[in-house]
């Protein structure tokens, strides 16, 4: 590891810490050459994951766009930001669990939909009617009547 300050090789960890939820590890570490200290981050490199979308074509995972869809769905609606943000932790769990490169962009708006009806009628069909493609109010209706049955 070069010094940031210096750009000198030798240094010595000083200190190492999980963070992350267990997911990277924090080095202190302190320039043998200048005595500075410095911290990196060492990380798994993880795999890009890609969304195969409805016209077959194919872009990475973007955790950002998803998060994007469901603040809308419940905007001014009385769920908390940390469930929402709940909600991506969660599909990417799965993601990584049972995708290894490629996931249908079904899976992911069926999983949204799942969540957001557990939690808020209102942003899941809110949700449902973008992912769905709501073309006149009788589609809308129909969802809304499957929510009543429910």
């Amino acid at each position: 590891m070069r010094c940031p300050y210096c750009k000198k090789e030798n240094d010595k960890v000083i200190d190492s810490r999980s963070c992350d939820d267990g997911k990277a590890i924090r080095r202190r570490r302190e320039c043998e050459a200048c005595s500075r200290r410095y911290t990196t981050y060492e990380r798994i490199e993880a795999i890009p994951l890609f969304v195969i979308k409805k016209d077959h074509r194919r872009e990475p995972y973007d955790r950002a766009k998803v998060l994007s869809g469901i603040y809308k769905a419940c905007g001014k609606r009385p769920i908390p930001l940390a469930e929402q943000d709940k909600i991506a932790d969660h599909l990417e769990k799965m993601l990584r669990e049972k995708y290894e490169k490629e996931v249908p962009s079904h899976v992911l708006g069926e999983f949204v939909m799942q969540r957001l009806a557990q939690i808020d009628q209102v942003a899941y069909v809110r949700f449902a009617s973008v992912y769905r493609e709501f073309q006149d109010v009788g589609h809308f209706m129909k969802e809304l009547k499957s929510l009543l049955v429910k």
